[in-house]
């Protein structure tokens, strides 16, 4: 089977391109919005449930160890009075992108989240995601980097990690990745985004 490699330097051509992606790799910001909007904000979604697990390779495990100890008063505070927008995702496909949103969505509001659209002026922070893939034999890596800007667009800190899992079917790049591998991306995304607010939010 052809191998597809990811370099450093691809990946950062990926973000340099950013404003040029086509707009069929984009997922607009609107369909993150509030929890009360939730069903009606996100894509039609096929086969949103994976039979096999996906391991995580993400180098920031002391992040999802922090998210699951109860917060202080004071890391409850700064999460509470976060706005979050999600920029357009660049790299993935549509398809793709639609069960990571979703879980985006849900896992925000179990850490206490506030999720806005792309219209809000009240953003306190921006998520901006670029992602990648790599196969190997029958296996799909998903490599991907979350920057987190203030409104002013100062980037403020970076989330960045793999999550490897097989092959959703025989097909290459994004058709085969299970949806459950960009839910596990969505999850632990939220939990170092909470972890550093939690930390100070100093970047």
């Amino acid at each position: 089977m052809r191998r597809s490699q990811v370099t450093t330097v691809s990946l950062l051509a990926a973000l340099a391109l950013a404003a040029c992606t086509n707009a069929k790799d984009v997922l607009d910001p609107s369909a993150v919005k509030p929890p009360a909007n939730s069903a009606q904000a996100l894509p039609a979604t096929q086969g949103t449930s994976a039979t096999t697990s996906p391991t995580t390779t993400s180098p920031a495990p002391t992040a999802t160890a922090a998210a699951s100890t109860p917060a202080t008063p004071a890391q409850t505070a700064a999460i509470a009075k976060t706005r979050l927008q999600v920029a357009p995702i660049v790299g993935a496909s549509v398809e793709a992108a639609a069960p990571l949103t979703a879980e985006l969505q849900a896992r925000a509001r179990q850490r206490g989240v506030t999720l806005v659209g792309s219209t809000d002026q009240t953003a306190t922070h921006v998520l901006k995601g670029y992602f990648s893939t790599m196969s190997e034999g029958k296996d799909t890596t998903v490599i991907y980097v979350w920057d987190v800007y203030d409104p002013s667009g100062n980037r403020l800190h970076r989330i960045n990690g793999q999550q490897k899992a097989p092959s959703a079917g025989s097909t290459e790049g994004w058709p085969a990745v299970a949806p459950a591998t960009m839910q596990a991306i969505a999850d632990q995304t939220i939990d170092q985004f909470t972890a550093w607010l939690g930390s100070g939010g100093a970047g």
